[in-house]
């Protein structure tokens, strides 16, 4: 008996090429080419991932209420989110393949972090607010201090103005040193990289980590103990850099060497100096991240505690003078308002922390307007601008590379007092011969010439 192929009939004993895998060639050849599906919803795919979730609910239920003697929210949701993943992976791995698997089940993971995150971000912010709900309606809030309010005063009386501008003005002394410092530094680590670069970051990695105790009492120490200066806003900005400049500098550097080095390589091509090349082509590129390390650096310091109470004091009237007696800052306002048994002194402290997540959006947004868009990506108005740039300069080549005979005989008749023409040209006829060499002028007239 034969065996016969039933797609080719052809014997089975027939000699034909077969690869290791026991697969013909010419059937893989014919074999459909179907890209798989990436992301987007399907019905399986939704009916899985509820069928999941049941499942995993069930599991939980199962396990902490009827079968094994578990307690615990947090264990609860742990085992059943656990046994919704397993069952999830199974229920794929029924219509797809490993990889495929191994995809559903990483995009599940990621949105469930995500979602965690953004769940505790809501938590924070709405809980804030809803405890300073009682405050923030207050017009005086914002535009009083605490130097004639006490304790016991209701919310009509008092506010927080002090702590608002001692904030902005101790921020401001930090950025002020931290920007330019932080990038400068970002740029020796990345494009200059000399000898002492590796030192350098060593010694910066070392600080993100520093305490921001530690940071206060070094100020402490140098500024007011050892200069003998009082405590003051400016204290408190100094020492708030301490705590904000390694942030900027790990984040400027990371950055930077994002810079593609073609443009680099390109600048210098053309002629330019490193200084021009940084300037120009490097800090241009990287603006948007710098921006983002700028942020990250005003996040830091702006909730600084302990570095502002040792250096700059505290205080229930509004100074607006950081550099002679003591200021005060939201966090610090927050600390005293809320450690107060009094129930409008901890409204008032939830509604310091409101505004001063208020005041962290303001300066993030107006860090992202600054920083613009990444490379690449120009708005309207950008756009027309490098437009109008463009034409200009084509405009200034076209001229440049004009041809311009009368600026020439111009130039010629100006420093030699004759015209250009050639001879002959006054009578109409050019000259058959070539003008005389110079050894006739030099060694006087020929013998023909003197008879």
């Amino acid at each position: 008996m034969t065996v016969v192929d039933l797609e080719k009939n052809v014997p089975q004993d027939a000699p034909r090429d077969v690869p290791a895998d026991g697969i013909p060639n010419d059937a893989v050849a014919e074999l459909p080419d179907i890209p798989r599906r990436i992301g987007g919803f399907t019905r399986s795919g939704v009916l899985s991932l509820f069928g999941a979730a049941a499942s995993g609910l069930c599991t939980a239920v199962l396990l902490f209420g009827e079968l094994a003697p578990f307690s615990g929210a947090l264990g609860f949701f742990v085992t059943a989110y656990l046994s919704f993943v397993g069952v999830y992976a199974v229920l794929t791995g029924l219509e797809e393949d490993g990889q495929a698997v191994r995809d559903r089940v990483m995009t599940v993971v990621l949105w469930t972090a995500g979602g965690l995150m953004f769940f505790a971000l809501a938590m924070v912010v709405g809980f804030t607010a809803w405890r300073g709900r009682e405050a923030l309606p207050h017009g005086n809030f914002f535009t009083q201090d605490m130097q004639a309010a006490g304790p016991l005063d209701p919310l009509t009386h008092g506010g927080i103005a002090h702590a608002m501008l001692g904030s902005l003005i101790m921020i401001a002394i930090a950025l002020a040193i931290t920007v330019p410092l932080g990038l400068a530094c970002a740029v020796y680590l990345n494009q200059i990289r000399g000898r002492f670069s590796r030192f350098v970051r060593t010694i910066v990695e070392a600080m993100t980590a520093l305490p921001s105790i530690v940071a206060g009492l070094m100020v402490y120490a140098v500024w007011i103990l050892g200069l003998g200066m009082q405590k003051s806003g400016l204290a408190a900005g100094f020492a708030i850099s301490v705590m904000m400049l390694p942030i900027v500098i790990r984040a400027a550097d990371v950055v930077l060497r994002l810079v593609p080095g073609n443009l680099t390589e390109a600048s210098e091509a053309l002629g330019a100096p490193r200084w021009r090349t940084v300037w120009h082509v490097v800090l241009p590129t990287a603006r948007s991240g710098l921006a983002t390390a700028v942020i990250l650096g005003t996040a830091r310091g702006i909730g600084e505690t302990s570095p502002v109470l040792l250096t700059a004091g505290f205080t229930a009237a509004l100074n607006a003078d950081p550099t002679s007696g003591p200021m005060v800052s939201l966090p610090l306002a927050v600390f005293n308002f809320v450690k107060s048994p009094e129930p409008t002194m901890i409204a008032r402290g939830f509604g310091s922390a409101a505004v001063l997540m208020a005041l962290v959006l303001v300066l993030f947004t107006i860090a992202r307007v600054i920083g613009g868009r990444g490379p690449g990506h120009q708005n309207k108005r950008q756009a027309k601008r490098a437009t109008r740039a463009s034409r200009r300069d084509a405009q200034r080549f076209a001229e440049l590379h004009t041809p311009g005979p009368e600026l020439f005989e111009t130039e010629n008749r100006d420093n030699s007092g004759e015209s250009n023409e050639p001879r002959g040209a006054g009578n109409g006829a050019t000259s058959p011969h070539p003008p005389a060499p110079d050894n006739e002028t030099e060694h006087g007239p020929t013998d023909g010439d003197r008879h």
